[in-house]
């Protein structure tokens, strides 16, 4: 957010705000908008800290000491709210991570911080699904990555063809998780994406 803020100041952006009220056909000086261009700024700083942060620091911190174990590791159902970069409408979603670890872990809420980082930028799902796997390879230099990102586009169930009950599904194999089936279908299962509400 920092790089953002010496381009365009605060005021300049509740001023944005305050255009699009009245683009919309409101009046940003009645009492129910008054506030309103300080809450969506605020808002903002909130839904796009991404841009501030570097994921990879994130991962800086591993642990060799695993007793031998080279096992695949799985965190599924993380949940996430993101941005489409198109309409600037909400997605909403879950996102499944595994690595196959060659000589160091990370602690699993990193994995976690990862996905939000991305997930707080203006997002296309596909490429968010690619940043992530491809951050956790570089960093922690597993014999494979896999990324599952389901989520819902309020771009397309909000406005456009309008339809609800509809999730998109993306993924990124690396490595072994590419490569090898059997790896593949043993993260697959894991994760178990099918309707589980």
């Amino acid at each position: 957010m920092a790089a953002r803020q010496k381009n365009v100041t605060k005021s300049q952006a509740e001023d944005a705000v305050r255009t699009l009220l009245r683009w919309s056909g409101e009046d940003p000086s009645r009492e129910g908008l008054i506030e309103t261009p300080k809450r969506v700024v605020e808002a903002y700083k909130d839904w796009f800290s991404g841009y501030a942060i570097d994921p990879r620091e994130y991962l800086g911190r591993t642990f060799e000491e695993t007793g031998g174990y080279d096992e695949m590791v799985v965190l599924r159902d993380i949940e996430f709210e993101s941005h489409c970069e198109h309409h600037m409408a909400p997605i909403i979603g879950r996102a499944h991570v595994g690595y196959l670890p060659a000589n160091k872990v990370v602690g699993i809420s990193k994995l976690a911080r990862v996905v939000d980082v991305f997930a707080r930028r203006f997002q296309v799902q596909e490429k968010m699904t690619a940043e992530i796997a491809r951050c956790i390879s570089s960093v922690l230099k597993p014999r494979g990555v896999g990324v599952v990102i389901e989520a819902v586009h309020e771009c397309m169930t909000t406005r456009g063809i309008h339809k609800r009950g509809v999730s998109m599904i993306t993924s990124k194999m690396l490595g072994a998780f590419r490569s090898d089936a059997r790896t593949r279908a043993e993260f697959l299962t894991f994760i178990d994406i099918r309707d589980r509400k």
